[in-house]
């Protein structure tokens, strides 16, 4: 079988040359269609102010990062609504002997690898549902097979995946997720999680704590917040 890394090969990435300050002094041809600009209209803006508000913060940070000293590489995976894609991106900080120049992006369209098809009937406002996820495990960037999922947890900005016996990290926050997902399927219990309902096995209260127990090795138990308990009950009969 074809490995992820070895399709990547075949995509034509999009480029773009960044300043000391973070405006575009070029690019190519594939990165000003997924942003949606001319290049005449991009060289000279800064790279933020072609990000939806709510993508910025997280390119902001991947460009910092990019500067900075460790021992591995962050995760480069991040969604970028400008419009409706998955991008894989990765920044690199260039010199010129020890002065930054400025900072090279590049970046790879996964939205067709990773997303449904819009439908003839779905709102043209509704962002393409994910069957694929991008996550982040052991240096590399995998295709996680949605149907293999069985719980999210927020952490900040990004969003720890749970398989039956793994666990990985996605950057892609759970609001990011929760649009993206079948919502028959992953289902929101609480501020910090979310459920495939699919690997629910059981519902339990302890003292006013009630809780899912989730099939994984070992056995999760994901709390369900008060807001979220009777919308539950009703998709398991108990109410």
């Amino acid at each position: 079988m074809e490995s992820f890394e070895h399709k990547l090969q075949k995509f034509d990435p999009g480029v773009v040359w960044l300043d000391r300050t973070n405006r575009v002094t070029a690019l190519n041809s594939v990165a000003a269609g997924v942003l949606g600009v001319t290049v005449g209209d991009a060289v000279g803006t800064e790279i933020l102010q072609l990000h939806p508000e709510k993508s910025r913060d997280k390119v902001h940070w991947l460009l910092e990062s990019a500067g900075c000293p460790v021992t591995s590489p962050p995760p480069m995976t991040m969604m970028i609504n400008v419009p409706d894609r998955v991008l894989l991106i990765k920044v690199s900080k260039m010199f010129d002997g020890n002065e930054p120049l400025g900072t090279c992006m590049i970046f790879f369209d996964l939205t067709e690898v990773t997303t449904n098809p819009p439908g003839p009937l779905d709102d043209s406002d509704r962002l393409r549902q994910l069957f694929k996820l991008p996550v982040y495990s052991r240096n590399r960037v995998v295709l996680l097979d949605l149907t293999t999922v069985s719980h999210f947890k927020a952490d900040g900005h990004y969003t720890t995946v749970y398989t039956e016996n793994e666990h990985y990290l996605c950057n892609l926050s759970l609001s990011d997720l929760e649009e993206r997902l079948d919502g028959t399927r992953f289902v929101r219990v609480h501020r910090s999680y979310m459920i495939n309902v699919h690997y629910a096995t059981a519902f339990e209260k302890l003292d006013e704590q009630c809780t899912v127990v989730m099939s994984t090795d070992p056995a999760e138990h994901v709390p369900v917040s008060r807001s979220n308990l009777q919308k539950l009950k009703l998709m398991f009969g108990l109410a």
